[in-house]
């Protein structure tokens, strides 16, 4: 077996990156699925809540209008114009760094966010460190084996190509005995947990939508000029297992749902 050989670009590097039109013609999906996490969060009227993760601010105006004092917080610059754009009271930083005060929210909520922290467990103190005591985290992320079929399908073609490595790190999706863990290791207690499939059909633009928007930061990171081929390449290894005889595409999502509180 020959040896790999691996374009000298570091993974460390590399971070997603979003534009808000794209999310929102690719990526609606992700708010409008979101209504289990909601449910689970059961946000009550004058409620502090944070938005952690918040993206162009959806779920963060839906949350408002039930009465909760809603403040939402995300790494992207131009997701955060989109939230004020909307109305909504959302701060630039990163999760593992948050610009509140200790003990500032009664409720930290997230949705399809926590598998891109980098840092889960610098997140997860600063979260448990801006709740009040008996504060509540309720959060739906990537689990075990989401995008499973995608992920391979895409390793595939990069290592390919020799851009293998620009995969590794970008994304965390824990068993919920792992998470329970780091949670509890964070100070919270796990009330509910649970792992749920969730075949997701994609909007119009298929599997390529999806790649262009959800593999965006791996994507610039590539010669120009490979771009579209790793991502036509990518579409047409998933076709036959994601994509059916009309051409609708479905992936392979797996969610990781939970309710963890402060002592």
């Amino acid at each position: 077996m020959g040896l790999l050989h691996w374009k000298l670009i570091p993974e460390a590097d590399v971070t997603q990156t979003w534009d808000p039109q794209t999310y929102g013609k690719n990526g609606a999906f992700v708010p409008g699925l979101a209504g289990g996490v909601l449910e689970w969060l059961a946000a009550q009227s004058d409620e502090r809540i944070l938005d952690l993760g918040c993206g162009d601010g959806q779920l963060t105006e839906r949350l408002a209008a039930l009465g909760a004092k809603v403040r939402g917080v995300d790494a992207s610059a131009q997701m955060v114009a989109a939230a004020r754009a909307r109305g909504v009271v959302a701060d630039e930083a990163n999760a593992e760094a948050l610009p509140f005060a200790n003990a500032e929210f009664d409720a930290v909520f997230s949705n399809a966010v926590l598998h891109w922290v980098r840092d889960q467990d610098a997140m997860l103190r600063e979260v448990h460190r801006v709740l009040r005591p008996g504060g509540r985290f309720v959060a739906e992320m990537g689990g075990h084996g989401n995008v499973a079929a995608i992920y391979v399908a895409f390793m595939a073609v990069l290592t390919r190509h020799g851009y293998g490595n620009l995969e590794n790190g970008v994304n965390y999706y824990p068993t919920p005995h792992a998470y329970t863990r780091r949670l509890e290791q964070a100070g919270f207690r796990v009330e509910r947990m649970e792992l749920i499939p969730r075949p997701t059909p994609l909007q119009a633009e298929g599997m390529a939508g999806w790649l262009n928007t959800f593999r965006r930061g791996v994507l610039e990171r590539l010669p120009a000029d490979l771009r579209e081929p790793i991502v036509e390449e990518t579409t047409a290894l998933l076709a036959p297992a994601l994509c059916d005889e009309e051409g609708n595409w479905t992936a392979d999502y797996v969610r990781l749902r939970f309710i963890a509180r402060t002592e």
